[in-house]
C-alpha cells in the first residue's frame, strides 16, 4: 500500500471565492507515480471547504449567491459578539459543506468527469493564504 501526503498552497480573496485545484491535485499524483487508489483533500480549518462543481462564471456566481440567501453575512451571529471578528457567516457556510473530499485515481489520473472541477472555497471575510492536504492512497 502505496501512501503519500502533500499540501498545496495558494492565496484566497475570501468571501465565497472559488480557487480550482484540479490541477494542482492532478499534479501532486502524478509526481506520486500512484496509478490506482485514493486522493483525498482535505482543508484544514474552519472557514473554507472542499467542492466538485463545473467551474464556470455562471455557476461560480450562482454558487456565491445560494451561499449569500442560505446564510447571509450581513445578520447578526453570536460568534461575532463574542470574538468581534465579523466571521461568523464564515463558519456557519463552512459547516455546510464539506472540509474534505475523496476522488479516485484511475490510471494514475484523477477520476472526475469531462465537466466537474475540484475546487476549494474561502468563506472567510479577508484574504488568506491557504493550504489543503492532499494524501494519496493506493499503488
Amino acid at each position: 500500500m502505496f501512501v503519500s501526503t502533500e499540501t498545496i498552497s495558494f492565496g484566497t480573496e475570501g468571501f465565497c471565492h472559488l480557487v480550482d485545484i484540479t490541477a494542482m491535485t492532478q499534479e501532486r499524483v502524478r509526481q506520486s507515480g500512484m496509478s490506482q487508489g485514493i486522493a483525498v483533500v482535505f482543508v484544514p480549518g474552519s472557514t473554507g471547504g472542499v467542492l466538485t462543481i463545473e467551474f464556470e462564471d455562471g455557476l461560480v456566481q450562482d454558487f456565491q449567491r445560494l451561499m449569500e440567501r442560505l446564510v447571509p453575512r450581513d445578520i447578526p451571529y453570536e460568534h461575532d459578539r463574542r470574538w468581534g471578528d465579523g466571521n461568523g457567516f464564515s463558519h456557519i457556510r463552512a459547516a455546510l459543506m464539506s472540509a474534505s473530499a475523496v476522488v479516485p485515481v484511475v490510471g494514475g489520473r484523477l477520476a472526475l468527469g469531462t465537466w466537474q472541477q475540484l475546487l476549494f472555497v474561502d468563506f472567510d471575510n479577508r484574504k488568506r493564504q491557504r493550504t489543503v492536504v492532499v494524501q494519496l492512497l493506493g499503488e
